[in-house]
Formats: C-alpha cells, structure tokens, sequence
C-alpha cells in the first residue's frame, strides 16, 4: 500500500514531534559521548575523561591531598591524556606494535598474578561488564608506550666512562653524602614558544610560586598545575642524592632548608619550582660502604577485577594475620603477585636506589623485623619486612655500575620530559571540553 502525501506529512509531523522526547530520554548518554578533544586522527570521549578524573580525585583522598577545582582536575587529566594518545599515535607511525602472541602471554601472566585461569579471567571481565577484545587493547596500548620510551629515550641515554669516573671521584671526596626529598612542579613551555607566550607562562609561574611561598599547601598546587606525569602525587620525587638529581634541581636543592620553596628554575622544558620536603643522612659512607638492607614483600598488583580499595583490603587482612603470629614468607608464597613469591617474597640484599621512591621511603622507615604498613608504588600495593640491615663494601665493577645507574636516572627524567614536549607540540590537538 503506498502513502499518500497528506498521510507521509501527517507522520514526519509526528516524527518531529517525537524526536525531541526520544533525546530528552537518555541526555546523559548524549553528554558522556560527546567528543572532549580531537588529537591527531583520534577523539577522546566525555566518558573516557570523567572515568581517569572519578580515579585521580579517588588517588588524591586516599594521600589526604586537597582536592583541586573539579574544573582544574578535568583540564589536568585531559592534557594527561592527549600526551597518552599522542605516543601511541607516535608508536604506530614507527611501526611499533605488539603481537597477539606477546599480548596474550602478557594477559596470561595478569591472569595467574589473580589466581585465575585465563578462562577464569575472561569469565570475571566478562561478568564486571568488561569486555575481553576492550581489555586487550589496553594492555596492548600500555606495552607499546613502555616499548616506545625505551626505544626514543631510554635507550638513547650515553653515560661515558669519564663521567663515571667523575662522578667517583665527587662521591668519594664527599664521603658521607645527605639525601634529600623533593616535590616538584613544572610548567611545560611548547618548543617553538614566542617570547609573549613564554612571558604568560613565567607569569602564571610566578604566581604559583608566590602562594606556595605564603603557605598553600604545595601538593594541591603540584595536582592543580604541574605538568609532570607525578603531579597527582603531589610532584613528590622521593628521597634522592643530589647527584641522582637534575643538574638544575640538585643546584637549587642543595641551597634550600627543609619546607623552603627555591626560586623560578628555568631549563628547556619550561618553569620549575622545587620545595624540600626532608633531608636526612646519606647512606654513603667515606669508605665506600654503603648501608643495604635485606627484605621481603608481598605485592598485590591492581588490574581490571582487582581494584586499589580490593588490593589494599587484601594486604591489610593479610597484616592482620600477621599480627596473630602466620608467617611472612609462607603468605608472600601464598599470596604474592611477582616473581619473588616463590622465595618467600625475598628480594635479596637491596642498596639505595634499587626500587622506587615509595617503596624505598616506606622500607627505610622500618626497623629491622619489622611490617610496613600497606603502600602504594607503581606495581601496585605492598607490605614490606625488613629482615636485616649490614653496610658492605662494594667492588669497583659494583661502585661503577652503581655509578651508571645513579648518571642515567639524572638524565633520564630530562630527557623524557624533553621527548614528550617536542612530542605534544607536533601533535594536531583541537579541544572541545568547554563546548555547550
């Protein structure tokens, strides 16, 4: 039957008059969709933005750091993620890819740290609404960003013999050295900045440097406006030597009084502003001893069907039980995620520097035979034990590669945050967060 033109009118009115009911329906799926920023040939969602701001103001809470300006936070996580969007798009066009074999072994390795068969594993992403093609791709994105800062930075970092000799002959000369904890915050300037823009930039430095001088407190500002990829630790670095340090930071360091804020640094990558937050002791000594400490841990890893709240539940039963006597190797073996489980979560006699600065800080505070609290680092969440603590002389090969380790992780912060400057600037960005 066909329709006569009275009728097809009669129902286009109709269809009219419906339309904007069916998008009053659902106005937030509408909203949560829509586009945020466009970065080269790829978008980044509404949704997508909220879900990484909904886990940094989570992040934030659980360090007790104020919250910054939901506003604030927004803008600072997009940026976190154009710079993400950016290196892949980076890896792409150098050809890097991981391969589905690699991917799964990967998946399969994630699968065994939750005790899971990779069956099991698919069923538990499946059932929390996850699903496995989407979480796959993740990890792939997470492997191909690693494998493209080895490949552009890491492994481009030279560090000559005379600057090991060097770096021997200051050490020694020093003795016992101090180590000092700071947080940072960097405003980064684009490569090719003009003078006016890098003017704005020094203004808006200034002012940042002037409120964390009158006392507001430094980590909200670090969260608010650094552009460091640890800004939502509150720029905290950690306890370092001066010589582990950036030439630029270790000079300004070493003039500064614990809780002063230094002056305006300036260095290729934009404005930093240092405070020193503790100075203590150096573990160095004028002999070349240095003091090591022997320890165990039991780490459980954050992934898809474990949360940070899931983790940290499970450590602090598992500390529990420990405070009624079980053992702590036999439930490092039990429940453990890494390599070290086998061993009773043993990680050998460990010198300064060896593991990150959130691990390092929380085991340096503990007395022998003793449990750490639960704490965060990038692997995920721990307890730590220390078992012994002895201070050992070291051979010359030991001294220098100990040397190597302390130049490169110098260098290797510049030169990753001089990579992804030149990176972002090159990247075609077009924002859309403060459209109607």
């Amino acid at each position: 039957m066909r329709l006569n033109l009275s009728t097809l009118l009669l129902l286009l009115g109709l269809l009219g008059l419906c339309a904007p009911a069916i998008l009053q329906a659902r106005p937030e799926v509408l909203e949560a969709d829509r586009i945020v920023a466009v970065v080269g040939s790829d978008v980044i969602t509404l949704s997508e933005l909220r879900a990484r701001v909904q886990s940094a103001t989570a992040q934030l809470q659980r360090q007790n750091t104020p919250l910054p300006p939901q506003e604030v936070l927004e803008q600072q996580m997009l940026e976190r993620m154009i710079i993400d969007k950016a290196q892949l798009q980076a890896a792409h066009d150098m050809g890097l890819r991981v391969d589905d074999q690699q991917l799964e072994q990967a998946i399969a390795r994630i699968a065994a740290n939750n005790k899971m068969s990779l069956e099991q594993f698919k069923a538990a992403l499946e059932k929390d609404g996850i699903p496995y093609a989407s979480f796959r791709e993740e990890i792939r994105d997470e492997i191909t960003i690693s494998r493209l800062r080895d490949r552009e930075v890491d492994s481009r970092l030279v560090i000559s013999d005379a600057e090991i000799d060097n770096f021997l002959a200051q050490t020694s000369a020093k003795g016992q050295q101090e180590e000092y904890q700071i947080a940072h915050i960097l405003l980064r300037a684009p490569e090719s900045a003009s003078p006016e823009q890098l003017q704005k930039l020094k203004t808006k430095a200034e002012n940042i440097l002037k409120r964390a001088r009158s006392g507001d407190n430094f980590a909200e500002l670090a969260a608010s406006y650094s552009d460091a990829p640890d800004a939502l630790q509150g720029g905290n670095l950690g306890w370092r030597t001066l010589e582990r340090m950036p030439a630029i930071f270790s000079e300004a360091t070493a003039k500064l009084q614990p809780n002063q804020v230094s002056d305006l640094l300036r260095s290729p990558n934009g404005f930093h502003i240092i405070k020193l937050l503790g100075k203590r002791g150096g573990e160095q000594q004028a002999d070349g001893g240095v003091r090591q400490t022997l320890a165990r841990h039991i780490l459980i890893r954050v992934s898809e069907v474990v949360s940070e709240a899931d983790a940290r539940r499970r450590l602090e039963d598992l500390r529990e039980r420990l405070k009624h006597g079980e053992d702590f190797a036999e439930l490092a073996r039990l429940y453990s995620q890494d390599g070290s489980a086998a061993k009773g979560g043993e990680l050998g006699w460990l010198n300064p520097g060896d593991t990150v600065p959130e691990f390092e800080r929380a085991m340096d505070a503990l007395q022998e035979g003793e449990v750490s609290e639960v704490i965060q680092s990038p692997f995920g969440f721990h307890l730590i034990k220390v078992e012994a603590r002895r201070t050992q002389d070291l051979s010359q090969e030991k001294q220098r590669l100990a040397a190597r380790q302390a130049l490169r992780a110098r260098k290797m912060d510049d030169a990753y945050q001089d990579w992804l400057r030149q990176l972002r600037d090159k990247t075609y960005v077009e924002y859309r967060l403060k459209e109607e």
